[in-house]
């Protein structure tokens, strides 16, 4: 082999390592956030790990410093685990899946350019729907995004509601106040259903949790109804 041929060989070689290494980060860049998600739940079942959230502020005051719970928590901390509200005035906490988030109140579900910077860091609750205690439809989105390369820059919590069945508990903190609600079903509807936005208004009182289905794609929505309880 000449030692042009060599010189050329490792060139594509570098190349070839790159263009490898380049994928590998931006599959984990995109997906990384599910992946975490993901293996800590499996984890929680496997362990039993169940969770316990406070249930006023004087409960909140003795288990301070127990808001995040992190990885190391998971693998080897207590069996029980306390999930305290990030921000009592709105925040939702799923002890099923271990979620906590601050619930950012009155976003344009329809203006991308409006809700994706808040869905970085939170749950956003649609404007046009009610507040906890009224009757009608408290409905909370996250987890969108407009492409599937983007599903990394965004709150992955809501990606685990897939795993929600009827009779598990989700928990909302609105004004101080501490809110009750069961599961009682799920459904997937196309991705440009508002019905449930529009209509939120009417009825008996429901939460409707949104996220995007399949991950990181727009074509559907996975919803979860769940009923006070």
């Amino acid at each position: 082999m000449s030692k042009s041929e060599i010189i050329r060989f490792l060139i594509l070689r570098s190349i070839g390592n790159f263009l490898v290494l380049f994928a590998i980060f931006g599959v984990l860049s995109t997906f990384g956030p599910v992946l975490y998600y993901e293996a800590l739940f499996r984890i929680v079942n496997i362990r039993g790990i169940h969770y316990k959230v406070v249930g006023s502020s004087l409960d909140s005051r003795s288990t301070l410093g127990k808001r995040s719970i992190g990885f190391a928590d998971i693998l080897a901390g207590a069996k029980e685990q306390i999930l305290m509200p990030i921000d009592t005035q709105f925040s939702i906490l799923i002890p099923k899946i271990g979620a906590n988030a601050k619930v950012y109140p009155n976003i344009d579900p329809s203006d991308p350019n409006i809700f994706l910077p808040f869905l970085r860091s939170g749950v956003a609750h649609a404007r046009g729907t009610v507040f906890p205690g009224q009757n009608g439809s408290i409905y909370l989105f996250a987890h969108s995004t407009d492409n599937f390369w983007n599903v990394g820059r965004y709150n992955a919590l809501f990606y685990l509601i897939k795993d929600l069945g009827p009779g598990d508990e989700v928990v909302i903190f609105f004004q101080d106040k501490r809110y009750n609600y069961v599961v009682s079903q799920s459904r997937v509807v196309e991705g440009d259903d508002i019905s449930y936005i529009t209509e939120a208004q009417e009825g008996e009182e429901r939460l409707i949790l949104q996220t995007c289905w399949p991950p990181g794609t727009t074509w559907k929505r996975l919803l979860v109804f769940a009923r006070p309880k």
